[in-house]
C-alpha cells in the first residue's frame, strides 16, 4: 500500500499541472505570445517544472484549448428549453458566460492552428445544437430554407464572430451577452426585431451583472432554463416568426 510520502508528490504534481493550465489560460488572454517563462512565473513555478508536464509550448497550448473546449461542451450539454429558439439563445449565453473573460485565447482556440482538435472536443456540443435545430425546424420555429447541418454551422459561426468582435472592440460583458444571442437567433432565421423581442420577453435570457465569470454564470443559465422548462412553454410557442 502506498505511504503518504509516496502519494504526496503525486498530489503536488496534479496541483502543479492545474496551476500551469490555469496560469496559461490567463497569460494567453493577456498576451497570445506569452512565453513559458511568463506562464511559469504566473503559476509560481520554474520553467523546468513546466517542462516536467509539457514538453513544448505548443503541447501546453493544445491542452489549454482542448480542455477548455471539453469543459464548454459539458456545460452546454444540459441546457434545455421547450422553445428551440430560446434554447439556441441559452446556448449562446452560456458560451459567452464561460469565455468572455478569456476572449482572446478563446478566439485563438477556435480560429488558430489547433482549431481541428478544439472542434473535435466541441463535437458533443455541436450535436446538441444540431438536435435543437432539427426540433425547431420540425415545429416551424427555425428556418427551413437550409438543411440542419448548414443552419447549425451558421449559428456556431455567428457565436465565433461575436467572440472575435468582442476581442477587437472590447465589448462589455452585457453587450456581448446580448449580441451573441441576437447573432445566433438571426442565423436561425429570426429578424433582429423578432430576436430582440424574444430576448426582452424571456426572463432567463436577461443579463445578470457580475455573473459573467465562467462556470458560475453558465450554471445559473442552466438553472434558469430548467425552471422555465418546468413551467412550460405556454408563453413562447407562438412568438418569433420566421423571415
Amino acid at each position: 500500500m502506498p505511504t503518504p510520502s509516496t502519494r504526496a508528490p503525486r498530489r503536488d504534481a496534479t496541483a502543479n499541472r492545474e496551476a500551469i493550465l490555469s496560469a496559461a489560460a490567463v497569460a494567453l488572454n493577456e498576451d497570445i505570445d506569452a512565453s513559458l517563462e511568463t506562464i511559469a512565473a504566473r503559476a509560481g513555478l520554474s520553467r523546468r517544472a513546466v517542462y516536467g508536464h509539457f514538453a513544448t509550448r505548443d503541447e501546453l497550448l493544445v491542452e489549454v484549448f482542448t480542455r477548455g473546449a471539453r469543459r464548454l461542451a459539458a456545460l452546454l450539454e444540459p441546457v434545455s428549453h421547450p422553445d428551440p429558439l430560446v434554447e439556441i439563445a441559452l446556448f449562446g449565453a452560456t458560451l459567452w458566460a464561460e469565455v468572455e473573460h478569456i476572449r482572446v485565447s478563446a478566439a485563438l482556440a477556435v480560429r488558430g492552428p489547433h482549431r481541428e482538435l478544439v472542434g473535435t472536443a466541441l463535437d458533443p456540443a455541436r450535436e446538441r445544437l444540431r438536435e435543437t435545430v432539427r426540433r425547431g425546424m420540425g415545429s416551424g420555429r427555425i428556418r427551413t430554407d437550409l438543411d440542419p447541418e448548414t443552419v447549425t454551422r451558421l449559428i456556431e459561426n455567428a457565436a465565433v464572430a461575436v467572440l472575435e468582435e468582442a476581442t477587437r472592440t472590447g465589448l462589455t460583458p452585457e453587450a456581448g451577452h446580448g449580441l451573441v444571442m441576437l447573432a445566433g437567433l438571426g442565423a436561425a432565421g429570426m429578424s433582429w426585431r423578432e430576436a430582440g423581442e424574444l430576448i426582452a420577453s424571456t426572463p432567463e435570457l436577461a443579463f445578470v451583472p457580475g455573473a459573467g465569470t465562467g462556470a458560475g454564470a453558465a450554471a445559473g443559465t442552466r438553472a434558469a432554463a430548467g425552471t422555465r422548462a418546468e413551467a412550460g412553454a405556454s408563453g413562447s410557442s407562438d412568438g418569433g416568426r420566421q423571415r
